[in-house]
């Protein structure tokens, strides 16, 4: 039996999570030009082609449901200034400070943005799994997002983390343990963390 959902309210989950990805895509191709590492880079690369893959797919969504991709909400809006936000961070970074410096503000910018993206994810994920009349299509956007969207956050999480370690002036494991033990979880990015100490 479907568990009962908030229509207005996952149709807002909708409108916010469209709008994380065009703001993601922003962010990440702000973040490139901060980059410094190479694997890093490349990284990112990778996750700005898939972040335009994933608002390809909420696209898709919103046609089939017959939704409006430019409709307006108070919340979206905020999202939306949210991505401008960390934008202007890394171009404040990258016109105010040392390049490693900007590369930190960038993979922090990065984390925050995929924080929110990675939760819109999971609770879409929790609406499909509640039933309803638009589960079958929410399961399969959800499906084929959700493995890039745990990378992309785990991921940048270590990156960021060890990137501030260095900068610091302690040894790090750059790439990052997640990305040597290609994290796909929560519990895996612990254990990797845990583990950076043999890895040095």
């Amino acid at each position: 039996m479907a568990k009962k959902t908030d229509n207005a309210q996952v149709h807002e989950l909708l409108l916010q999570a469209l709008e994380t990805e065009r703001g993601g895509i922003k962010v990440y191709t702000a973040a490139i030009q901060a980059a410094q590492n190479e694997d890093l880079r490349k990284e990112w690369e990778e996750y700005l082609d898939e972040t335009r893959t994933h608002e390809q797919v909420l696209t898709n969504v919103f046609a089939e449901l017959g939704m409006d991709t430019e409709e307006s909400s108070s919340g979206r809006e905020v999202v939306a200034h949210q991505g401008a936000s960390l934008v202007k961070a890394i171009e404040m970074a990258m016109a105010k400070a040392s390049p490693a410096a900007a590369e930190l503000v960038a993979a922090e910018c990065v984390v925050l943005a995929e924080t929110k993206d990675h939760q819109n994810w999971e609770l879409i994920g929790k609406v499909a799994e509640a039933g309803g009349a638009n589960a079958k299509v929410l399961k399969q956007a959800f499906e084929a997002v959700e493995k890039d969207e745990d990378h992309h956050l785990y991921h940048t999480m270590g990156w960021c983390r060890e990137l501030w370690i260095q900068s610091l002036g302690m040894p790090a494991v750059l790439p990052p343990p997640e990305e040597i033990r290609d994290v796909e979880t929560a519990i895996g990015a612990s254990r990797a963390e845990q583990a950076r100490d043999q890895m040095l």
